[in-house]
């Protein structure tokens, strides 16, 4: 399912969905970046229907189902989302967590300079808007247990246990 709107003028932008095994995932972008993958549990239907999605918009898709095949752990795509530059400095600290691997709010924290900061970098990571490909999933408690996932902790559970198991060989994290 897809559709194409104009969200900013000029700026053509694209939404299209993806049933993964995790649910129906939106996904929204330009013909250069990909903005949004958002888990979409709403009830009704999404709506609309167009079958011409740019070059990136195929790509992110085949590399979604890449990923949930277990083929894929890095994606090569251009995203854009808008945010504060320390929302920024945490997205892209996401993005150096290595597949399979997790980390606590905490050393998330650590890695922004300041560890008193561990409620803004949660708070930061809770306004991501490209789940899966910004990595928000990797990050837990300290006391390693699933915390905190706009998602869902079923969800979070289960992009881990994937990732463990095609890393690792590991049946079950939690």
């Amino acid at each position: 399912m897809d559709n194409a709107s104009a969200d900013i003028p000029g700026i053509v932008s694209y939404t299209t969905y993806y049933h993964s095994p995790v649910g129906l995932l939106k996904i929204s972008g330009t013909e250069n970046y990909i903005s949004e993958i958002s888990f979409f549990d709403k009830v009704q239907k999404p709506e609309g229907r167009r079958k011409n999605l740019p070059p990136l918009m195929i790509q992110c898709l085949e590399q979604l189902i890449q990923y949930f095949q277990g083929e894929r752990r890095v994606f090569e795509l251009a995203i854009h989302q808008a945010g504060s530059p320390f929302q920024q400095e945490v997205w892209n600290e996401l993005m150096t967590i290595p597949y399979g691997k997790t980390i606590s709010y905490l050393e998330l924290a650590r890695k922004t300079g300041d560890t008193k900061a561990t409620r803004a970098v949660a708070n930061a990571n809770g306004r991501n808007n490209v789940a899966i490909i910004v990595p928000c999933h990797r990050v837990i408690g300290s006391n390693r247990e699933l915390i905190g996932y706009g998602g869902g902790l079923w969800r979070k559970k289960w992009l881990l246990e994937l990732e463990a198991k095609v890393a690792h060989g590991v049946q079950t994290l939690f």
